[in-house]
Order: structure tokens, then sequence, then C-alpha cells
């Protein structure tokens, strides 16, 4: 369809989906779950059209920002707001949109390659429409990514009570672009693709924000505020849509739908009708990091290696060892990076970071990994900090063992200026199992 034909349908299609009443926010804050005005879900998506329409036509210049992981969720937060965009004669184009993805350097290969695809057909379409959109990757800082910090530094693999790779990799990246853009304009509007039934622990971080407000301020992030579009649909509405519309940047959701159907192990999320059992609520897949040993067991890569993705198993062993080699003691030093021994108020001795023998042994094995199956699993400049970090630990260890020489040297059998013999008692949680 030529460019100025699909913008006029695209017109029409919209304008006509707009609800008779603009009281939209009091229908969603206030009705009762028997007595919902949303059950149908062309009346959510005309409601959520509408409440997308009015925010972007407040008179200031707040940008938004519109955070896109790739998933179900984000990708129909995406195609709302650039079908809006679309919509909208030149003249009406006033706030730039931000569409931002996060990689963290480790992310599933297939799942990264997804947003990759997505966000250049974003680009590409925002530049055929002449929409202000900006598109945009954040990453870690090149002194905080997963393997510059398990073999650099030692850390070991992140688990449930010591998340250390979630602030690094993925909240502080993110959360620099927003400031950055609310330094330069004030304040923005950050979209997320949240909503209420993805789970309890979601349900209840939603009520707490529920003010009667559309935006809502961010908790952490000054001249930041939060817009959730979708936040009352229900998970076989978000496929419902996926399936039956295709994005304003061209194309289908059909990648995005096999993506899935992969990662369940075969089967396809799509519902259309109760017939077609079971539905994607009842599979546990995940998206994120391959290395990532905080979950039991990654069922998204384990899935994608089911679903004939072989070339990934190499990958699913090497994050099951890491999970087998976490709390061996004799992988860790007895001492943690801050030179100190640390025993819990409990009497459990908490073990340090890897000894340097286990770090080279992962790196070794990343590169073998690395080599076997073709794909980029660590970056060259990350294999120079790694080393340089390797060389800083091996200078401070042996200034420590100095300085605690030459305490006992003087006649002190125990000093606790020498951080080599210094030690701390205290509840610590993580470093160990």
């Amino acid at each position: 369809m030529p460019v100025q034909n699909r913008l006029d349908w695209m017109s029409r299609t919209v304008a006509s989906e707009a609800p008779a009443s603009s009281s939209i926010i009091e229908q969603r804050r206030f009705a009762t779950p028997d007595e919902s005005p949303r059950s149908d879900p062309d009346d959510a998506l005309a409601c959520i059209r509408q409440e997308i329409r009015e925010e972007y036509a407040e008179p200031h210049g707040k940008p938004w920002i519109v955070g896109f992981s790739g998933g179900k969720d984000s990708t129909l937060v995406a195609h709302l707001v650039v079908e809006h965009l679309v919509s909208l004669p030149r003249s009406e184009r006033t706030r730039a949109v931000h569409v931002v993805a996060n990689d963290t350097l480790v992310e599933s290969p297939l799942v990264m390659e997804h947003v990759r695809i997505g966000l250049a057909e974003i680009e590409k379409a925002a530049q055929a429409f002449d929409l202000p959109v900006v598109v945009a990757t954040t990453t870690p800082e090149p002194n905080q990514t997963f393997w510059v910090n398990l073999i650099g530094r030692g850390y070991p693999s992140p688990n449930r009570s010591f998340r250390w790779c979630t602030d690094r990799m993925k909240i502080q990246p993110t959360s620099n672009y927003v400031r950055e853009q609310a330094n330069i304009s004030g304040e923005v509007v950050l979209l997320l693709g949240v909503r209420r039934n993805e789970s309890a622990t979601r349900a209840g971080v939603a009520a707490r924000y529920d003010n009667g407000s559309r935006l809502n301020r961010h908790n952490d992030l000054q001249g930041c505020l939060v817009f959730r579009p979708i936040l009352e649909l229900d998970t076989d509405d978000v496929w419902e849509f996926l399936a039956e519309n295709k994005p304003p940047w061209g194309g289908s959701h059909d990648r995005l739908i096999q993506l899935y159907r992969d990662a369940g192990g075969g089967e396809c999320p799509v519902v259309t009708s109760t017939a077609d059992a079971p539905s994607c609520s009842t599979t546990s897949s995940r998206f994120g990091c391959w290395t990532c040993t905080v979950v039991e067991k990654d069922k998204s890569l384990a899935g994608f290696v089911d679903s004939g993705f072989d070339q990934f198993m190499p990958l699913l062993e090497f994050r099951d060892w890491l999970v087998e080699i976490r709390n061996d003691p004799a992988r860790r030093l007895a001492r943690r990076r801050n030179g100190r021994v640390t025993i819990t108020r409990k009497g459990v001795f908490v073990s340090g970071p890897f000894n340097m023998a286990t770090r080279r042994e992962i790196l070794d094995r990343l590169l073998a990994l690395q080599a076997r199956s073709e794909m980029v699993l660590i970056a060259q400049s990350e294999i120079e900090r790694i080393r340089e970090l390797w060389v800083e630990d091996v200078i401070v260890s042996a200034e420590r063992n100095a300085e605690a020489q030459r305490a006992m040297a003087t006649g002190g059998a125990y000093c606790r200026t020498a951080m080599s013999y210094s030690f701390e008692v205290k509840q610590v949680e993580g470093w160990s199992a």
C-alpha cells in the first residue's frame, strides 16, 4: 500500500475507534471486576487508543520513551504508539518518541536478533512516514558487563539473594538514558508494557500506583512520569490483537509469535477460541540472558533447543556449569574483594569471589565455546578489561601480603589496620549459597 494511502487508512481506522465517552480513566480505575466496562477486547483497545491520543495531545513538549523489550506487551505498546503517530497530520506530531531497547550483551541470541530487526523496521518506517521517532539501544557500562564482573572481578554467578547483574546491566543503562532525556526536556513520559494480570507481584505493584491519574511519578527517576496504557488488558487479548493486526511499521507480528512458540517448546501461544488449548498463559517461558543463573532452569533457551535450535545446546550446558561451580569452596577465595573475611551473625562463613584459576578456566571455556559456536559471546574490549582487573588484583594481593608481613614483623600477630587480616561479622547474603 502506498505511504499516503496507508496514512489515510490509518487515520480513518484510529478515528473510527474513538469511544463516545472521554472519561476513560474513571472507567478503568473504579469499575469492579464484575462490572468492568472493558470486558470486550475491542472496547478495551478503543479506550487505550483514546488514552494514547489524549495524552499525546497534551499541550506540553515532554518526549515519550517507549521501553521496548521485543516481547508481546512492549511490542503492543510500540504498535499502538507508532500507529497513532502515523494517523496524525505532520503538524500535530509535536513530540519526539524514543523507542528504547536494552541489550545486556548476554541476551538470548534469537531474542536479541528479533529485537534488532524490530528496531530496524521501526526506524525505517519512521523515516518513510517522517515520524518524530528515535530508536536507541542501551548497553551496560564497559566496566560493568556480565563477563567483566564474573571473570574479571570473580563475582560468583548471580542467584536470588545476590542478583548483582540486574542493576548493572539492565536498570542503570536505561535509567541513564531516561535521565539524559529528562535533563534535556525537563520531564519525560515513560511508556511501559505493564499489565496487571501478568502475576500477583505485578498486580501488587500496579495497585500501589493506582492514584486515579493516567501518569504516575517514577519512584527513582526524577523528572520521569510513567504511563502504562495496557495495564488492564488480559494476556489473550494481547495475543489476539498481535495475531490479527499488522504492525504500522510493516510486515507482521508472525516473527514474534514464532519466537514465543519456539521458546515454549513448540507450543503456540496464540489462542483465538476456547478450543485452542492450552493458552499461552499456561507456559512459563521467559526471555532474558542466556547466562542467567538466577532461575533454576532457563526454560526459554531449553525451549529453543527443543524446537530444533541445536546450536544453543552448548550455551545451555555452559550456563548449567556456571550454576554447578558457584558454591564450590575450592573455587572461591576466603576473603572478599575488600580483603575482609566475612562471617554472618549465625556463624556461617561467607566465601569470597572466584579464585584466579577458576576465572581463567571460565574465560578459556567461554572462548572455546565462542569459537565452536561462531557466535560473538564476549567482546575483545571485555577481554582486555578482564586482564587489566587480573593484574590489579595481583598487585593488591601482593600489597596486602606485604602489609601483613610488616605487621607481624613488628610484633603484631593480629593487626586491624592490615586489610589482609581484617574481619567483619554481620548478616550477609548472596556470596554463598
